[in-house]
């Protein structure tokens, strides 16, 4: 066509031009990889809604972290099933639990090895909500806190890097961070705050995985309504102002504008978490023939990046490494 002044695909037309001019970047270093720690050992046990996912024993889970960390993944987020379940979560900060035995396992075998482990109580309470109930089904937000900043030293004891409190209960990022400075991890331990957590239904094969089913009501009390972008901002921030040093959107792909507007707002890291869902519909969908899941997993996780999150969480970390090796 006569009279184009400006012609972009000119850097376009080759792949060493492309590489040259391209925006975003995507390095195995900028991925975590969740895993479901169980007690025992020897043991892989697959999650049938969860494809490539596997409850796993800490000596599993060192042999997993050590592939993780040969690919050059950037750290492993541990989320542990304890064998005794009640009402107040109470395996969730014993020291012999899932995630403490797993981390201290983890630092031996791999000390510079970045170790995250998720805060929350919905795995080791019977009713599977994030925080103690009262007798009328209200979740006790204030309640909770004490347990939850409990649960974080335990972790920081047995040898993590960051906490990441996924419960979204109001408070709970000044109560962990108190806890933790007052234990003497004031230098040592960071928090990665889920602190915009949306009420998704992309969360069904974690909670699979997770055994984690509400056993009445739902979180939707306090996990953030999708439909809320300006108050979705005013929950990170405020756990920026407890003393977050990572802010978390979840999930990811379906918030990728919660994450750009954060990324404006904040110069504190942003991480993202590509949900159960998100992989499963990724993973299900290629292996029906509908999509390519290499090309379809990088686009999706390059979105993520583009979107301004500095890392991401996500299922196919290793794969994801292997591909772009």
């Amino acid at each position: 066509m006569a009279g184009v002044d400006s012609r972009p695909r000119r850097l376009r037309r080759t792949p060493g031009l492309r590489s040259l001019v391209r925006e975003t970047h995507l390095d195995p270093s900028q991925l975590v990889l969740p895993m479901f720690v169980v007690p025992g050992e020897d043991r892989r046990e697959p999650v049938a809604t969860f494809p490539g996912v596997a409850h796993v024993s800490s000596d599993v889970a060192v042999a997993e972290a050590r592939r993780a960390s040969d690919a050059g993944v950037g750290g492993v987020l541990l989320f542990g099933l304890p064998e005794h379940k009640d009402a107040e979560g109470s395996a969730a900060w014993n020291d012999a639990a899932p995630v403490q035995t797993t981390t201290r396992a983890i630092r031996q075998a791999l000390p510079e090895m970045t170790i995250i482990t998720d805060v929350c109580l919905c795995q080791y309470t019977d009713h599977g909500h994030c925080g103690l109930v009262e007798p009328d089904g209200t979740i006790a937000n204030d309640a909770t806190l004490p347990l939850l900043a409990r649960t974080a030293v335990s972790h920081a004891r047995a040898g993590a890097d960051m906490v990441a409190p996924s419960d979204m209960m109001d408070g709970r990022v000044r109560a962990i961070r108190a806890a933790l400075d007052t234990e003497g991890f004031a230098e040592r331990v960071g928090i990665m705050s889920y602190s915009t957590k949306f009420a998704s239904a992309f969360y069904s094969p974690f909670r699979d995985a997770a055994r984690s089913t509400p056993q009445r009501g739902d979180r939707r009390s306090y996990q953030m309504d999708p439909a809320n972008g300006r108050e979705a901002l005013h929950e990170s921030l405020l756990d920026a102002a407890e003393g977050a040093d990572v802010l978390m959107v979840k999930p990811a792909g379906p918030y990728l504008d919660v994450i750009a507007r954060l990324a404006e707002r904040t110069t504190l890291p942003i991480a993202a978490y590509q949900v159960s869902g998100e992989h499963a519909a990724l993973r299900f969908a290629a292996a029906n023939g509908a999509l390519d899941l290499r090309l379809a997993t990088l686009e999706s996780l390059l979105a993520i990046r583009r979107a301004g999150a500095s890392f991401v969480m996500t299922y196919s970390a290793v794969d994801v490494a292997g591909w772009l090796a």
